[in-house]
């Protein structure tokens, strides 16, 4: 699994930061940042749980 993110999209809510702090790191403005690389098979629920938290659903798993 892989997580895209739409940084024109991102609004800078932090939700998917707070919802799986190991998998979505955030700039200093509090905007996500691509994530590089798969995502190991025991985060895919914090994956997911990140994908449902943004508002603007910035976020998609591949």
């Amino acid at each position: 699994m892989k997580i895209t993110i739409d940084t024109a999209a991102c609004s800078g809510h932090a939700r998917c930061a707070a919802a799986a702090p190991e998998l979505f790191r955030l700039d200093d403005d509090g905007y996500a940042l691509p994530n590089d690389g798969e995502v190991p098979e025991e985060l895919e629920t914090a994956a997911r749980d990140g994908e449902r938290a943004c508002p603007e659903r910035a976020i998609t798993l591949h």
